[in-house]
């Protein structure tokens, strides 16, 4: 179909569903509550044969123990970026793709709910982002270190994971990179999480507050207000903000910094927040799983490159990308763990394995390198 066929085509559509979606402005009150009733019963209904349809998805598919049988994100991506494409307001395209996540989440959990390990304990944002990405309808596992995140998705014991990758402020968590070194799952997703940092406490007073407990990236993230406002306080790390959160509910004198969720669960007060240096704080976090989906259209690819020990060796690896014009997102460097100054490369890039130019370049680029390891090709975030 040409272009211009297609935007006719579109126009139509839009035209179509201006139509129907039209509303006439109401005499009175009552005659508006009466519509947003109607509407809800519509919605409602639809709602309904959506998920009778996902149901009759699960049946065609054959006899199936789990959701994880027929969960594909990249068809979720698809839909998801459809919703955003339609949208003209007056809701926002985040808020739209959240209402769809639910609805796609709630309606996947009529086999059996997804299990979704994450750094815990609850409150975390890594909870946060599980929930965003896989929606409310699944079960969170909360778990004590990133390490056990990635065990339990390699023993079967939950269906996928979510570990922080990268803040845009602070950079890499070096420790999930280097647990992609000898683990065999695979990246199946991306979450961007925007965060905001929180002074929490128990009593509310700042003057009182004498230790500051959390995660080690999150007071990197709030250095410059912690030394503006709380120069003497300790600053102690601690494995997650939850669990600062926990720890500092048992004392009158000491304080977390958290997100406001890890503040409702653990019963703290907000004594000052946001709090982080940059407004725009946001994290990423990677879905991990036991295997590579197809693509959706709009995705990403991780590589773990491990180039040989001579002269020009990256260069010679990195220059068939630029000869099939795929775009390097990210490139970083971790000791290989195979002996002493020997280093791997991990490199993201614009496409899927699947695709031919993607293909194509990995071929040209092996020759260069001692070992390449596709870590994963998955949808990029959608919001």
């Amino acid at each position: 179909m040409t272009t211009r066929k297609r935007s006719a085509s579109k126009a139509a559509q839009q035209s179509d569903a201006n139509e129907v979606m039209a509303v006439k402005p109401a005499s009175t009150l009552e005659e508006a509550r009466a519509s947003i009733d109607g509407i809800d019963l519509r919605i409602q209904q639809l709602i309904a044969e959506r998920a009778r349809w996902a149901q009759q998805v699960g049946k065609a598919k054959g006899p199936l123990k789990a959701a994880l049988d027929y969960y594909r994100p990249e068809r979720e991506a698809q839909v998801l970026r459809r919703v955003v494409d339609r949208n003209d307001g007056p809701l926002s395209d985040e808020l739209l793709v959240r209402l769809f996540r639910e609805i796609m989440s709630a309606c996947l959990a009529q086999q059996k709910p997804l299990k979704i390990g994450f750094l815990g304990p609850e409150g975390t944002f890594s909870q946060q982002a599980a929930f965003k990405h896989f929606g409310h309808s699944a079960h969170g596992l909360p778990l004590a270190s990133i390490e056990e995140v990635f065990q339990e998705v390699e023993s079967g014991d939950a269906d996928f994971g979510v570990v922080p990758v990268e803040n845009s402020g602070q950079g890499t968590i070096q420790s999930t990179l280097d647990m992609f070194l000898t683990s065999p799952l695979k990246i199946c997703g991306e979450v961007e999480l925007r965060v905001h940092q929180y002074l929490l406490s128990r009593n509310g007073r700042l003057e009182d507050i004498e230790r500051v407990y959390s995660h080690p990236q999150s007071l990197a993230q709030c250095k410059a207000w912690l030394r503006a406002n709380l120069p003497k306080a300790e600053k102690i790390a601690v494995s997650s903000n939850a669990e600062a959160a926990r720890r500092a509910r048992s004392s009158e004198d000491a304080a977390a910094i958290a997100g406001e969720a890890a503040g409702h669960v653990y019963g703290l007060k907000t004594l000052a927040g946001p709090i982080e240096d940059h407004a725009d704080n946001t994290t990423r976090f990677l879905v991990l799983g036991r295997e590579l989906f197809p693509p959706c259209g709009h995705d990403r690819t991780s590589l773990l490159v491990f180039v040989k020990d001579q002269p020009g060796a990256l260069f010679n690896a990195l220059n068939p990308l630029a000869k099939h014009g795929i775009s390097m997102n990210r490139i970083e460097s971790r000791p290989a763990h195979t002996g002493r100054w020997q280093y791997a490369f991990f490199i993201d890039i614009a496409g899927h394995v699947e695709e031919p130019e993607v293909r194509a370049a990995l071929d040209e680029l092996r020759p260069y390198t001692s070992e390449v390891k596709v870590l994963g090709s998955y949808p990029v975030a959608v919001l």
